[in-house]
């Protein structure tokens, strides 16, 4: 599992005194910035480099997370297919599972149009941070 540490801004906060669950999703796209590395390591914005794309993202708010505490995110993998690998993303504040979500990323060749399979190396990668969704409670 990855952790980072998130400190909300003011400028994220809404006028019902929590952060915006806008801003969430921000976070979590942050959190996995670390698995993209492992197939673009430097991050490269060039199509001809860059080798995935995401097809859908959901979250679920769990609770309020409020100005003045650090939320902690944490992500790792739920599922890896020949192209496809799904991660998991929690966000947790002073103790207490704030959202949670999944965004499934595929392996793709923007040149070719078409999806390509994860190379062995990536996926042994993508295994370390593997955790049973049973395991965590998301459903």
């Amino acid at each position: 599992m990855l952790r980072m540490m998130v400190t909300p801004r003011f400028g994220e906060i809404d006028g019902m005194k929590h952060v915006n669950n806008n801003h969430i999703g921000e976070w979590f796209e942050l959190a996995r910035e670390e698995i993209y590395r492992y197939f673009i390591p430097d991050l490269d914005l060039d199509p001809e480099k860059w080798k995935l794309i995401l097809v859908r993202n959901e979250t679920d708010f769990v609770g309020q997370i409020r100005y003045g505490a650090d939320v902690e995110i944490r992500t790792y993998i739920l599922k890896i297919g020949n192209s496809s690998f799904t991660v998991g993303n929690e966000v947790w504040q002073e103790g207490n599972l704030k959202a949670k979500g999944r965004s499934i990323i595929v392996h793709y060749d923007y040149i070719a149009e078409k999806s390509i399979r994860i190379p062995d190396d990536i996926r042994q990668k993508l295994n370390a941070l593997y955790i049973d969704e049973k395991d965590i409670g998301l459903k």
